[in-house]
């Protein structure tokens, strides 16, 4: 035990101390951060107020064109057009719109923004369709009266009869990104387990190492230490991505907002939000849900990558090897939003309970609703799935170990798994 002890902390202190460790702990938090920061940034810059000129022949369009928080309209002469268009540079105004009969043309000296010009777009339809209907004698008002938003608020009854708030989109958005990262981190951290045994294996290092450890403890000390490197990763991300969003919080949002949600709800304005979308669903439950599926799946799939590195001398020879374990994976990730769609059915149901495809659909069918002797029987099968895998691949992992310059196929892999102790 002693031994295995020493083959963790060695795993575990190597790949810690890896640049790429490091940059990756520190970079992965910054570009989640970014995906939502970014946008708004964005969007305030091109919320910034826009002068546009407006010169028409033939119509009455900019009597009806409204102002906007950020678009402020301005009739033009032909005299004003034609000064703009000839030095747009030297005008205060950002663009020229030009009606015609049918036809409009912004003219402006930069690319103008999207945003921009799906505004004005609208503006224009409305006008054109009211013109329209007047022609065709129509009560507009009778129209506009009849336009009806409806809201369907959701609530979920729980076993105590309460109800609480709660949001599809929320639920669908907690699945689909923990049922992603399960997949992700089951291929990022399996992969490394077994790139790590095909080098020692081509370097020669592990038969100095079997000399005095056990094949067996060898592979469940690399596989575990690489574990502690997932769990201490993911851990950091989880601590540098709550601490950015709260220094985005006090750089992007104003104290009076601030302030205002910390007197309402006595916590940030950013889990306020949170809270809100995510009424219904039980986080702390998913957030322990994903670590114990995260830390048992990734020992099951490591197992078997862990086998499959031993029983070859190269990473390119382990591809007839990878593909009937990656199938259930792949499959499991395809099936991601199907499942989504109906969480209760049979499909699902089965596909969380088997251990080969039950870490990522699991994650997507939790933040639905999961009884839980289904949760129970699921995270026991799994625990079973990884025992009964470790054993497969520990057979394995003794032979080809210290197996050179052989192909291995399949009939030799069903060899060394009938082999008696």
């Amino acid at each position: 035990m002693n031994k295995t002890f020493l083959i963790i902390k060695r795993e575990f202190l190597v790949r810690v101390k890896k640049k790429s460790f490091i940059v990756m702990t520190l970079l992965a938090p910054i570009l989640m951060a970014s995906l939502i920061i970014v946008p708004v940034l964005i969007s305030d810059t091109d919320q910034q107020k826009r002068l546009i000129g407006v010169f028409e022949t033939n119509t009455n369009f900019s009597q009806e064109l409204e102002d906007s928080e950020n678009i402020h309209f301005t009739i033009f002469d032909e005299t004003e057009m034609n000064s703009f268009i000839n030095n747009p540079e030297l005008s205060d105004y950002y663009a020229l719109l030009k009606i015609e009969d049918e036809s409009y043309t912004i003219f402006s000296n930069q690319q103008i923004s999207l945003n921009l010009r799906k505004a004005i777009e609208k503006q224009l339809e409305q006008i054109s369709e009211r013109n329209k209907l007047k022609h065709a004698g129509i009560d507009i008002k009778i129209i506009q009266d009849a336009k009806t938003k409806i809201t369907i608020n959701t609530k979920i009854i729980t076993s105590d009869g309460d109800t609480t708030s709660s949001s599809t989109e929320a639920s669908i958005g907690i699945g689909f990104i923990t049922g992603i990262l399960i997949y992700m981190f089951i291929f990022m951290y399996g992969t490394m387990v077994m790139r790590g045994v095909i080098e020692e294996k081509t370097n020669r290092i592990v038969e100095i190492i079997i000399s005095s450890v056990k094949p067996f403890q060898l592979m469940i000390g690399k596989i575990l230490g690489v574990a502690l490197v997932g769990l201490t990763q993911f851990i950091l991300w989880v601590c540098l991505t709550i601490l950015i969003s709260s220094i985005a919080e006090t750089m992007f949002v104003s104290s009076e907002e601030i302030s205002n949600s910390i007197n309402s709800a006595d916590q940030s304005l950013i889990f306020n939000e949170i809270n809100k979308l995510t009424g219904g669903i039980d986080l702390l439950l998913i957030f322990f849900s994903f670590l114990f599926y995260f830390l048992f799946g990734y020992l099951m799939y490591s197992a078997l990558f862990a086998a499959v590195g031993s029983a070859v001398d190269a990473e390119a020879d382990t591809q007839q090897f990878m593909l009937p374990i990656t199938i259930p994976l792949i499959f499991s990730f395809i099936l991601i939003q199907p499942i989504m769609d109906n969480p209760d059915g049979v499909l699902a149901f089965w596909m969380s309970i088997i251990p080969l495809t039950s870490p990522i659909i699991m994650m997507a069918r939790l933040p639905f609703g999961v009884e839980s002797w289904e949760l129970i029987l699921s995270m026991l099968l799994l625990i079973i799935g990884f025992i009964f895998t470790t054993f497969i691949a520990g057979k394995i992992y003794r032979t080809g170990i210290l197996m050179y310059g052989k192909k291995i196929s399949y009939r030799e892999l069903w060899k060394w798994l009938t082999y008696k102790d």
